[in-house]
C-alpha cells in the first residue's frame, strides 16, 4: 500500500519536476519530456486510447486542456448504440444498416461495418472495466429505444438497442476509463495546450509540443507513437484541423462534422436523441421532418 502511495505522489509531481530542469530558449523556458507513447485529449476515446497502449506496457502520457473527467464526453447523456439483444432480437447488421442510411449513404461502409460489429465488445468491455450501466430485471445491460435505429433492416419497427447508465452514460464512462488510467499509471499532463505536432523531412510524426496554461512555459514530448483524439470542444475551436494541417489550412465539407441535431441554439443544452426513440419528430420552420428529402 505505501508503494504504491509512494508512486501516486511521484506520477502527481512528475509534471513539475521536469518543469524545473527546464531550458532557455529565447524568451521561453522549454521543457522536454520522453515518453514511449502520447495521447492528446482525455475525453473518452483519448482515454481510452491511453489504457490500451499502457496495457501493452507503453510508458504513456496524456496531454489535456481540461482536467479529465471535465472533458465533454461527460456531457453525453443517451447513451451507445450496440446489437447485444438484450430487449430485442438484435443484429450487428441491422445496426449497420441503420448507421448507413442515417448517413445518407455517405458514411465510410467500411469503417461503420467495423464499428457496428464490434460495438458489442467495447460495450462488454466497459462493463468489465466497472462502467454502471441500467440493469434490466434479469440483470443484463438495459438498452432504451434511440432516434434512427430499427430492427430487420428498417422493416421490424423501433429497436431498442442503446446501452445506458441513466440518464449520464457519458458521465459513468468518463470517470470509469479515469480510474482505469489511475491504475495504470498513466502520466497526466493537465491543463495544457496542444499547440503543434513535431514533423521530421520525411512527414512523420515525431512529437508534439504544448503550452502549460499554469506558467506559460512550453513543453517539447518526443514519442514512439502519437495517438491523436478530438473531441466537439476541440472542433469548435478548430484545434483538430490546425494541430494536423498547421494553422492556415483550409476546411472544407464541414457538413461531415458530427453534429447534434436537437441542441438548442443560444442555450447551448440538449434535448437526448432519446426523444426520437420515443416518438418524438423533428420538423424545422417549414414544417419538414428531419432529412426528409
Amino acid at each position: 500500500m505505501l508503494s504504491r502511495s509512494v508512486a501516486g505522489v511521484l506520477r502527481a509531481c512528475g509534471p513539475v519536476l521536469e518543469r524545473a530542469f527546464g531550458t532557455k530558449v529565447g524568451d521561453y523556458t522549454v521543457v522536454d519530456h520522453k515518453y514511449d507513447a502520447i495521447v492528446v485529449g482525455a475525453g473518452g476515446a483519448g482515454l481510452r486510447a491511453a489504457v490500451g497502449l499502457s496495457e501493452l506496457g507503453f510508458k504513456t502520457a496524456c496531454i489535456t486542456k481540461l482536467f479529465p473527467t471535465r472533458s465533454h464526453t461527460v456531457a453525453a447523456q443517451g447513451g451507445i448504440n450496440a446489437a447485444l439483444g438484450n430487449m430485442t432480437e438484435d443484429n450487428w447488421r441491422w445496426h449497420a444498416y441503420d448507421t448507413i442510411k442515417g448517413s445518407d449513404w455517405l458514411g465510410d461502409q467500411d469503417a461503420i461495418q467495423y464499428m457496428c460489429r464490434e460495438a458489442p465488445k467495447a460495450v462488454i468491455e466497459l462493463e468489465n472495466y466497472g462502467l454502471p450501466f441500467s440493469r434490466t430485471d434479469d440483470g443484463k445491460i438495459y438498452q432504451r429505444a434511440f432516434g434512427g435505429q430499427s430492427l430487420d433492416f428498417g422493416r421490424g419497427g423501433q429497436a431498442y438497442r442503446c446501452a445506458c447508465a441513466a440518464d449520464r452514460t457519458g458521465h459513468a464512462m468518463l470517470h470509469t476509463l479515469y480510474g482505469q488510467a489511475m491504475k495504470h499509471n498513466i502520466q497526466f499532463f493537465v491543463e495544457y495546450f496542444a499547440m503543434d505536432l513535431i514533423m521530421d523531412k520525411e512527414g512523420a510524426c515525431r512529437g508534439v509540443t504544448a503550452l502549460c496554461m499554469e506558467d506559460g512555459t512550453v513543453h517539447r514530448f518526443q514519442h514512439r507513437v502519437v495517438e491523436r483524439r478530438c473531441w466537439q470542444r476541440q472542433l469548435l475551436s478548430r484545434r483538430a484541423a490546425s494541430l494536423r494541417q498547421g494553422p492556415h489550412a483550409a476546411v472544407m465539407d464541414l457538413e461531415f462534422v458530427q453534429f447534434h441535431p436537437t441542441g438548442i441554439y443560444g442555450a447551448g443544452c440538449l434535448i437526448t436523441e432519446g426523444s426520437r426513440g420515443e416518438g418524438g419528430i423533428l420538423r424545422n420552420s417549414e414544417g419538414e421532418r428531419f432529412m426528409e428529402r
